[in-house]
């Protein structure tokens, strides 16, 4: 009897050590969650143009939610299964500023995944960065995407505009400096944004080279009266700067009025699927572009095991989608890329551990990126993809040339 007192102490000094001790676990081995995620899922949120003039695009959220029914299949992410609510926002930033609304205030989902296009995520900007909402792998190159200053939840993926307009301006200052230019673009930030690249590139040459420049709205039914004013301007280099629908209408409509320039057409419009072989591949020969991934339509890569993975993928799990696409084979790497960062923030899903995992992205080598290239981000570099390779068009595929430049080349 007279050892009770002290076996009792010794109970509560045990069980205030052991507190201590769990108390001192690392801060990886505790669960964490934010809105959105929990022991077993991981909700994201996306927009897409499923409808309107860019629902060529729409193929990428598709492809999207058949990627992330595999991941689920095989078990899901650290045994999360990935819930991701893809709505239609027809390309409209108002409706786009809507469905985000509603993504996030009643949804309540953990991160936005790949919004598409520059008005779309310019209406949304503001918005998600004072909600503090993840914003992620934009599906857009505006520069802006990279501003972890003033807008640190957002970071794009693809190859910033201005780089890309950089890239074609060296071309032609080393291989045509004689060039006759004329310019098409979209008139928002998307349009802009490549046209600055692509000035900024020529430098002092500009205002020599350019000798025509048109826009067109979104709205426009063709760009048909632009290609013929185009034309009218003597130009034998033409700078395409358009979406699916109006890149289609402008490779057809310059060659079918007898309009032969030294055509470059930016990468979100050089699709074989979805734009070239509408406006007749025999019409695009000699078409110019940039490209950072693999063309799944060049037989360089048909025994590559990345791509015959990718194409077991679309077999099996988007039957309906069109192997011939490469925004099919664009969205898988943008898919793979949030399942890494997905996976890195093991048990900690908490939004602000998302961001931190998003922008500190160390040499991510994706199997269908061009020899070479890696993905990068540090949390004052939001630019992911910083490398590309001019491309032309052969008629059957897009065929690499040159050497891969950097966006500081």
């Amino acid at each position: 009897m007279k050892f009770r007192p002290a076996r009792r102490t010794s109970l509560i000094a045990g069980a205030i050590a052991l507190g201590f001790a769990f108390a001192a676990l690392p801060a990886g081995a505790q669960k964490k969650y934010g809105p959105g995620a929990s022991d077993t899922e991981i909700k994201l949120g996306q927009t897409m143009p499923y409808s309107g003039p860019a629902s060529a695009y729409g193929t990428i959220g598709k492809l999207h939610q058949a990627y992330f029914k595999k991941i689920n299949d095989a078990g899901g992410i650290n045994g999360r299964k990935v819930n991701l609510i893809s709505l239609d926002d027809g390309y409209s930033p108002p409706k786009a500023v809507e469905q985000v609304r509603r993504l996030v205030e009643q949804d309540e989902v953990l991160a936005l995944f790949q919004t598409l296009g520059t008005p779309s995520n310019s209406a949304i900007h503001k918005y998600v960065n004072a909600k503090k909402i993840p914003h992620l792998f934009l599906a857009t190159g505006a520069t802006k995407w990279a501003d972890p200053k003033n807008y640190p939840w957002t970071i794009g993926f693809n190859l910033s505009y201005q780089a890309e307009g950089q890239i074609y301006a060296k071309y032609l200052l080393k291989n045509k400096p004689n060039a006759k230019i004329a310019i098409l673009y979209q008139n928002d930030d998307y349009g802009k944004d490549l046209l600055k690249g692509v000035k900024d590139g020529l430098g002092a040459a500009a205002a020599k080279m350019i000798v025509a420049e048109a826009t067109y709205e979104v709205s426009d039914p063709t760009v048909d009266s632009q290609i013929l004013t185009l034309q009218g301007s003597k130009a034998d280099t033409f700078i395409d700067i358009t979406t699916p629908k109006f890149a289609a209408q402008a490779i057809r409509k310059a060659y079918d009025s007898g309009w032969k320039p030294l055509h470059i057409i930016n990468n979100v419009g050089a699709s074989v699927g979805s734009v070239l072989t509408p406006a007749g591949l025999d019409k695009s020969v000699g078409l110019l572009t940039v490209q950072y991934y693999k063309d799944p339509n060049d037989p360089q890569w048909k025994d590559d095991p990345a791509m015959l993975e990718w194409r077991a993928f679309m077999g099996r799990y988007y039957r309906e989608g069109d192997p011939k696409d490469a925004s099919n084979l664009y969205a898988y790497l943008t898919a793979q890329t949030m399942v890494h960062v997905l996976k890195q923030c093991g048990n900690d899903l908490t939004r602000e551990n998302l961001m931190k995992q998003a922008a500190n992205i160390k040499n991510l080598k994706l199997p269908l990126l061009l020899p070479g290239m890696s993905l990068n981000s540090s949390p004052n570099d939001y630019f992911l993809v910083k490398q590309g390779q001019l491309a032309k068009f052969t008629g059957t595929q897009w065929q690499g040339f040159g050497e891969v430049l950097s966006t500081s080349d």
